[in-house]
């Protein structure tokens, strides 16, 4: 496969399994070409024109040609300086690498990470039931908090090193995210758990999710008990990064009885307390496992994986 055909199937595949919907994905594409259609001349050149294509700010292939041929490639969670220095430690035990993905965004996608926000508000209105005119309005505010604390980071140190090493490097966040959205808010959709810990054992029959239990990483209520009616399950996946602790009181108002995600911090899961509303973490890194490896079964194809930085490669096709 070429890097590029990698990357097109990539936002191809994120976008089927796009919470919001292919036509709502497709309508934030052409409102990007309306909005470069108008800006000056001046303007355009800055433009990131990667956004007429590809709706996540945080997928992009961030080094390299992308008609090189690709047979072999390292994956992992995140992929940093360290773990560059590792392919080209593997080229050198003739181990051929011909391109790095990561899953957590770096370089430009990084510093775009807040970008892809704004698909949280489409969210809680499709799966929480949260009027549009409010859930926008709570993650605003938050949005421009993400994009202040990515202001400072020295986001392109893991790109600098695969340029001076040349290797190609990628990231794959929102896609991924959205392919473990999609699969587990139909598994809960479908099986519906009569309790929470009947969203624990469920998550615990899958394979990432299985061996991230053996490795005392596995899935945890954190608010609530497992002895709780789950009541409507939300998964709350994707999206960029955490969203506004507000959104926990119009998801309890809207019938919500449990969030399963992947991470929360200690004020969010205060805040879901205070609503009355069940927290299940199903893992980080397991998570992200789990979202990539879907993605990576239809998007790959007699492309050879070497696992790393908390990924494991399970094939489900």
């Amino acid at each position: 496969m070429k890097i590029s055909e990698i990357y097109e199937k990539t936002i191809r595949r994120g976008m089927e399994v796009d919470p919001r919907g292919v036509k709502a994905v497709e309508e934030e594409l052409r409102r990007a070409k309306k909005d470069f259609e108008e800006l000056k001349e001046k303007e355009k050149k800055r433009f990131d024109r990667e956004r007429l294509v590809n709706p996540y700010a945080d997928t992009r292939v961030l080094y390299g040609d992308g008609e090189r041929e690709v047979k072999s490639v390292l994956v992992g969670i995140d992929m940093e300086v360290a773990e560059v220095l590792l392919a080209d430690r593997l080229r050198e035990r003739s181990n051929a690498i011909d391109l790095i993905i990561a899953h957590h965004p770096e370089g430009r996608a990084m510093a775009n990470l807040y970008a892809v926000m704004d698909m949280q508000s489409d969210i809680l209105l499709k799966y929480g039931g949260v009027p549009i005119n409010v859930a926008e309005d709570i993650m605003g505010a938050r949005i421009k908090e993400v994009e202040r604390k990515l202001l400072p980071i020295n986001h392109n140190r893991a790109v600098d090193a695969a340029r001076l090493l040349d290797i190609p490097l990628m990231c794959i966040h929102t896609p991924a995210d959205n392919a473990v959205t999609d699969y587990l808010q139909k598994l809960f959709d479908e099986k519906a758990p009569g309790y929470v810990s009947d969203i624990i054992d469920m998550l615990n029959d899958i394979p990432e999710y299985s061996y991230a239990a053996s490795e005392t990483a596995g899935p945890k209520v954190v608010c609530g008990s497992g002895d709780r009616k789950a009541g409507k399950v939300f998964v709350d996946m994707t999206g960029g990064t955490g969203g506004s602790k507000k959104a926990f009181e119009k998801l309890s108002q809207a019938g919500v009885g449990t969030v399963v995600g992947m991470h929360i911090s200690e004020d969010h899961r205060e805040e879901a307390e205070k609503n009355h509303i069940n927290v299940v973490i199903a893992g980080h890194i397991s998570s992200d496992t789990l979202g990539m490896n879907l993605l990576l079964d239809n998007v790959l194809t007699d492309v050879r994986v070497v696992e790393t930085s908390g990924f494991k490669r399970v094939i489900r096709t």
